[in-house]
């Protein structure tokens, strides 16, 4: 489990994403494409296929990048790039 803090705004990026990019990569599309500081919030991308999501988070100490896999099913993308 990753303990976040109240207050931090989820915010899930429409389409699919290419999963072969890092951290530094996913940032600068938080900057680029969404116009935001990608230091504070949590920022979830996901993959072509549906049963892979990245999840970018600066936790005040350094980025992190996680990565979900799911074994059944998939995770639904549904056009919107907003606060969860």
């Amino acid at each position: 489990m990753i303990p976040i803090p109240s207050g931090v705004r989820v915010w899930i990026a429409t389409g699919h994403t290419d999963m072969r990019r890092g951290m530094r990569s996913l940032a600068l599309t938080v900057q680029e494409s969404l116009k935001r500081d990608p230091h504070g919030d949590l920022y979830i991308f996901r993959g072509r296929s549906g049963d892979l999501v990245n999840i970018l988070w600066h936790d005040g100490l350094g980025m992190s990048l996680y990565a979900k896999r799911l074994d059944r099913g998939k995770f639904i993308s549904y056009g919107l790039c907003q606060p969860f």
